[in-house]
C-alpha cells in the first residue's frame, strides 16, 4: 500500500509541475496584455467660441437693479439663496428631500453604481462558489461493456470548491468594465440634471406665484376704477347725455378686466398645485406660503457664462460625453469578441459514499484546466458588430456636438433675455412713473374742480394697466435669472454626493482616432 501511495503522488507531480508552469506562462501573458479598441479621450474646446454671435456683441445692464456679470465666479450648488428668501430656501430643501423625480433619480445612480461593481468584481475577480451535494445512484456494470451486468445502488456524498478566472489577455473585460463606469457617470449627470431642473422650477413658481399676486392686485384696482366709470357713464346715458354705444365700450372694457383676472386667478390656483407638487405633496396636503415681489430679491452680482466651463458644469454636456466614452468602450468589448478568450478553472474537494468519510485522505479530488475559445466562423456576424458599434459611436459623437450646440444656444438666449428683461423694466417703470403723475396731477385738478371724475377715473385705470406691466416685467426678469444659472449648470450639493453611489472615474487613456474637435475659448 505505501508503494501505491508513492505512485500516485509520483503521478500528480509529474502533471502538476508542467501545469503550473503553463500556468504561470498565462499569467505572464496577461501582465502584458493589452486593451483593443479606441481609448476615449475626453473633448477639448478650441479657440473663437463665444456664447455671443460675432456680430451682436453683448449689451451692458444699466438700470436701478442692475445686475453684473462678474468674471472667475461659477455658478454655486446653493444659487437661489441669491434671492434672499427663507421661505424659498426652505420650499428649494422640501423639494429635494421629497421630490420623486429626484428620488428616482438618486436610485437609478445608486442602481447604476451597484451593478458596475458587481460586474466589475466578476470580470476581474475569480469566482469561488462551494458545493454540497448527496445523491443515491443504481447503475450497471453493462455500462462499461461488461458482460453479465450486475446492478449496484448506493449513495455519493460530494463536497468542493470551484474556482474560476478569465484571463482578459485583449482587455474585452477592461472595455466592458469601462463602459459600466461610463453609464454610472452619466447617470450621475442625469441626477444632477434632475436636481438643478427641480431647484429652476421650484424658483421659478414663486416667482410666478408673486408676479400673478401683483398682477391681481393691480387688476383689482382696475376693476374697481372701471367699474365706477360704467357707473357714471350709465348715469349720463341715463340723463340722455351719452348713446348707448357710448356705454358699450366702459362695459366691454370691465368685461375683458374681468376674464382677465379669471384667467389670473387660474393661473395662481395651478401654480400652487404646481408647487405642492415640486414639493412631492398633494394640492392640498400642507399649506403653503403666500409668495409677493417684494419676498425675492433681484440677484446683482451673477457668474460670468465662460464656454469652456460650460463643459464641465453643465450636466446634459457631462451626461451626453459620459454617452459618447460608453459607446467608445462598447467598440472595444465588440472588438475584443473576435479573439481568444481565455478562462482557468479549478476544483478541489471531497467525494465519497458516505458522508462521515468525506475527510479520509482518499476521498479526496481536485481537478485544474484552461480553455481558449476562439471565433473561426459566425457568419459575418462580428464584422456586422464592429461596423453597428462603430456607428454608434458615431451617432454618440454627434449627439454630444449637438449637446453642446444647444446648450450655448440656451445660454446665449438667456443672457438675451436677461439685457432685454432690464429694458422692459425700465420701459415699464417708466411709463407706470409717467402714469403717477398724470394720476398725481389729475387727482389735484379734480379737488381744485379742474377736471370731471370720470377724467379722474380714467387716470386712475391707466395707472392700474401699468402697475400689471411692471408686475410682469419683475417677474419675467426673476424667472430668466433663475433660467440663467440652470443653463450654466450649477454644481453638485458635496453632501447630496457623498449619500449617493461615488462615481467611479474613467481610465486613463490616449486620444480616439478619428474624434471630432470642439471649438475652444478662454
Amino acid at each position: 500500500m505505501p508503494s501505491i501511495g508513492r505512485s500516485r503522488q509520483e503521478k500528480s507531480d509529474r502533471f502538476g509541475l508542467p501545469f503550473f508552469c503553463g500556468l504561470g506562462s498565462i499569467l505572464a501573458l496577461v501582465a502584458g496584455c493589452t486593451t483593443v479598441g479606441p481609448d476615449f479621450k475626453s473633448p477639448t474646446l478650441t479657440e473663437g467660441v463665444s456664447v455671443f454671435p460675432a456680430s451682436s456683441p453683448q449689451a451692458a445692464v444699466t438700470e436701478g437693479d442692475a445686475q453684473h456679470f462678474v468674471a472667475g465666479q461659477t455658478g454655486s450648488w446653493d444659487w437661489w439663496k441669491s434671492y434672499r428668501c427663507s421661505e424659498l430656501d426652505r420650499l428649494v430643501q422640501i423639494a429635494l428631500d421629497q421630490n420623486p423625480t429626484v428620488e428616482a433619480a438618486r436610485a437609478t445612480l445608486v442602481q447604476a453604481g451597484e451593478n458596475a461593481t458587481a460586474i466589475q468584481d466578476n470580470l476581474t475577480l475569480p469566482t469561488v462558489d462551494a458545493q454540497l451535494a448527496q445523491t443515491r445512484q443504481r447503475f450497471s456494470t453493462a455500462a462499461f461493456g461488461l458482460p453479465g451486468g450486475q446492478a449496484y445502488l448506493f449513495n455519493l456524498t460530494n463536497a468542493s470548491v470551484n474556482v474560476s478566472y478569465p484571463l482578459d489577455v485583449f482587455g474585452g473585460n477592461r472595455r466592458q468594465i469601462e463602459a459600466l463606469q461610463a453609464q454610472h457617470e452619466m447617470q450621475a449627470h442625469l441626477w444632477q440634471a434632475a436636481r438643478e431642473t427641480l431647484i429652476a422650477n421650484v424658483v421659478t413658481t414663486v416667482v410666478r406665484e408673486a408676479s400673478l399676486r401683483a398682477q391681481l392686485d393691480a387688476t383689482d384696482t382696475l376693476l374697481q376704477a372701471q367699474g365706477e366709470m360704467l357707473d357714471l357713464t350709465r348715469q349720463r346715458q341715463g340723463m340722455g347725455a351719452l348713446s348707448l354705444n357710448e356705454v358699450a365700450e366702459p362695459q366691454a372694457e370691465l368685461a375683458q378686466s374681468r376674464a382677465n383676472r379669471e384667467a389670473l386667478a387660474l393661473q395662481l390656483d395651478q401654480i400652487r398645485h404646481q408647487l405642492a407638487a415640486y414639493l412631492g405633496q398633494y394640492p392640498a396636503q400642507n399649506p403653503l406660503p403666500e409668495f409677493h415681489l417684494e419676498d425675492l430679491h433681484l440677484p446683482r452680482f451673477l457668474p460670468q457664462a465662460v464656454p469652456s466651463a460650460l463643459l464641465r458644469q453643465r450636466p446634459d454636456i457631462r451626461a451626453s460625453e459620459a454617452q459618447w466614452h460608453q459607446a467608445t468602450a462598447n467598440l472595444g468589448v465588440t472588438i475584443a469578441g473576435a479573439y481568444p478568450n481565455l478562462t482557468l478553472t479549478g476544483a478541489m474537494g471531497a467525494m465519497a459514499l458516505t458522508p462521515g468519510a468525506l475527510f479520509s485522505p482518499a476521498s479526496s479530488v481536485w481537478s485544474l484546466g484552461g480553455g481558449v475559445v476562439q471565433p473561426i466562423f459566425h457568419g459575418g456576424a462580428l464584422s456586422a458588430a464592429k461596423r453597428g458599434a462603430e456607428a454608434a459611436v458615431q451617432s454618440a459623437a454627434a449627439q454630444y456636438r449637438n449637446t453642446v450646440v444647444q446648450a450655448f444656444r440656451s445660454v446665449a438666449d438667456v443672457l438675451r433675455a436677461l439685457t432685454h428683461d432690464a429694458a422692459t423694466l425700465t420701459a415699464e417703470r417708466s411709463i407706470l412713473e409717467a402714469r403717477q403723475q398724470s394720476l398725481g396731477l389729475a387727482d389735484r385738478q379734480y379737488r381744485l374742480g379742474g377736471i370731471s371724475y370720470p377724467a379722474l377715473l380714467s387716470a386712475r385705470v391707466q395707472d392700474a394697466q401699468a402697475q400689471v406691466g411692471v408686475a410682469q416685467a419683475q417677474g419675467t426678469r426673476l424667472a430668466d435669472t433663475a433660467a440663467f444659472y440652470l443653463a450654466l449648470g450649477g454644481e453638485v450639493d458635496p453632501a447630496a454626493v457623498a449619500q449617493a453611489a461615488p462615481v467611479s472615474p474613467p481610465p486613463s487613456s490616449s486620444s480616439l482616432p478619428g474624434q471630432p474637435t470642439l471649438p475652444d475659448s478662454r
